[in-house]
């Protein structure tokens, strides 16, 4: 089997939708090539409809999706401030990483690997934080944060949320529920390969940048020109024109079908997993009313792994011989937890129904 032929249902990169794939074949422009820069307006643009926004500082990092998580945190956070961080899962963690060598006091709020944060222990861990991050849909563990709360009683502190995997997967509100920075990335519901780090900034949160920001790549205030064209357009670095290509092209096809259609897609496509899985009596890993649809962690059935093979074994049989790759479990759920994917093109009912028929030969 190909490489082509592969079905991607991992925590990571899904396949890309077919527009995408033609979007990497165009011709490149200069990245100040007038064209080019009406193109990146009008993904900009997709992006405020994607993450229901105004708010004219929205564009894509020029990298992955941890450099959308540092470039939030840079450049609102320096020495003293105090962050209040929800930890439920390694990117809860990561977060905390980013907030410490900002020089930030960081509380954290924990709940255990597989539930929820609890969003009035947050809004309760300190008087006056400056900052209030959280992970919307974890995916170390597939587990959905409540985001709305938060930006109902967060009072003068600036909400960042973590949309990595949950941007054109699931309801996401930014100006509705009042976060003020948010990031994501291009691989996961977009269906994008990895490359670029959609974010968006409120005007509370640019009014409260740092003096200078610790990043010079990352540094919001030297960019903002640059991408919301105010005057002339100062130039900042090279725009990766190709990826810019893809994510105008994925954003295309998501607003084409409609975010309320692609997310009822990807809801039924999760509900189809996870009934399919309790079915054949694995257990869920997730707290029930937080799972995710578009990424379902399951508890490793240990008791039928064949004989000879551990869990990462049969993901290898999977990949080898039905072309289809999921993920192992991260930190303190390695080798316990299998993280299924069903994001972007790869939502589809026919992936759901071949994984389970794949599974059911491997198990018995």
């Amino acid at each position: 089997m190909s490489h082509a032929d592969r079905i991607l249902m991992g925590p990571g990169p899904g396949n890309p939708y077919p527009e995408v794939i033609e979007a990497f074949g165009r011709p490149v422009l200069g990245h100040l090539d007038p064209d080019f820069i009406a193109l990146l307006d009008e993904t900009n643009d997709r992006l405020r409809q994607v993450f229901r926004t105004d708010n004219p500082l929205t564009f894509p990092v020029s990298a992955t999706g941890s450099a959308g998580m540092e470039a939030t945190f840079v450049n609102v956070l320096g020495p003293g401030d105090t962050v209040v961080v929800g930890v439920n899962g390694a990117f809860g963690e990561r977060m905390c990483d980013v907030a410490a060598r900002c020089g930030a006091e960081v509380v954290r709020v924990e709940a255990p690997w597989g539930a929820a944060i609890n969003p009035q222990a947050l809004l309760e861990a300190h008087p006056n934080p400056k900052v209030i991050a959280i992970v919307h849909a974890e995916t170390s563990t597939g587990v959905r944060n409540d985001i709305e709360p938060l930006g109902v009683d967060k009072g003068d502190a600036l909400l960042l949320v973590d949309c990595v995997t949950s941007l054109g997967g699931i309801p996401l509100e930014i100006d509705g529920w009042g976060v003020d920075l948010a990031y994501s990335g291009t691989q996961k519901c977009l269906g994008v390969p990895p490359g670029l780090s959609p974010v968006t900034v409120s005007q509370a949160a640019i009014d409260r940048f740092v003096d200078r920001s610790q990043s010079w790549y990352l540094d919001f205030a030297m960019i903002a020109n640059y991408v919301t064209g105010g005057g002339a357009r100062a130039y900042h670095h090279t725009a990766p024109i190709s990826m810019i290509y893809g994510l105008h092209a994925g954003l295309g096809v998501l607003l084409e079908e409609g975010l309320e259609n692609s997310q009822a897609r990807h809801q039924a496509c999760g509900d189809q997993l996870q009934d399919g899985l309790v079915k054949r009596g694995f257990e869920l890993f997730a707290q029930e009313g937080h799972r995710l649809p578009e990424l379902t962690s399951v508890v490793v059935p240990e008791d039928r792994l064949p004989d000879g093979l551990d869990e990462a074994g049969v993901r290898r049989r999977l990949l080898d011989e039905f072309g289809i790759e999921i993920g192992g479990g991260l930190g303190p759920v390695a080798g316990q937890v299998w993280r299924i994917g069903c994001m972007g093109h790869t939502a589809r009912p026919r992936n759901v129904t071949m994984l389970l028929g794949a599974l059911d030969e491997i198990l018995g």
